[in-house]
């Protein structure tokens, strides 16, 4: 019993010394175990005047995420333009396919596996003086769904519409037409390929997959 009350006088002493001292490495705090990453500048300039050659590196690095819907290069002949770069929407990666990368955090990718989300990415390459300047955009969409799947309840206990419905025909045959909510930009997505167009171009040191954090 003395040797426990002791210990703990003691204890408290040794505490309250410290912080009569000043010592800064005495803390409350949490200590966070990782820096804040810089954030990587949208839209990036890479100082390269070569428009095939930063076409050539925003396509291959944009193709390890989606599959290209359409691009326009900057170079028309010997005008030099605007290029553009549109993606198909892609369904966000699960838990289940690691090899996939466009769900950037751990929260992306439990998302995706609890529900439908999709990302489109646009990418733009504008001449600047000395370069370009390159401004990539991931949108994100949730699926609209009127029940949950696989569930046993009818559909009529979900229906939160009104009781006007227009229905438009399908394009193609046997399209699905699907309603889809925008969640805005995947901002951890496009600094990752900022990030790895910066590599690209030399620009920095590539930083750790996943690490933008910063929200709009």
């Amino acid at each position: 019993m003395h040797r426990t009350l002791h210990f703990a006088m003691s204890t408290v002493a040794l505490a309250a010394l410290a912080a009569a001292s000043g010592c800064s490495s005495w803390s409350w705090e949490t200590p966070q175990p990782f820096a804040a990453a810089p954030v990587v500048p949208n839209p990036l300039v890479v100082p390269y005047t070569n428009p095939d050659l930063v076409w050539n590196q925003v396509v291959d690095v944009l193709d390890d995420y989606f599959a290209i819907a359409r691009e326009e290069s900057p170079r028309v002949g010997e005008l030099l333009t605007e290029g553009r770069l549109e993606t198909h929407p892609k369904v966000g990666a699960t838990v289940f396919e690691p090899w996939h990368g466009d769900s950037v955090t751990a929260y992306d990718r439990y998302e995706s596996t609890l529900q439908s989300i999709r990302r489109t990415a646009l990418v733009k390459a504008t001449p600047v003086e000395g370069g370009y300047a390159l401004h990539v955009a991931v949108m994100k969409e949730l699926e609209d769904v009127r029940r949950p799947e696989q569930s046993t309840v009818g559909a009529a206990t979900f229906r939160n519409d009104s009781s006007l419905e227009r229905f438009a025909e399908a394009a193609g045959p046997g399209l699905e037409l699907r309603a889809w909510i925008p969640l805005g930009n995947d901002v951890s997505l496009e600094q990752e390929i900022l990030a790895k167009l910066q590599e690209r171009f030399g620009l920095c040191a590539p930083p750790a997959s996943g690490v933008a954090t910063a929200r709009r």
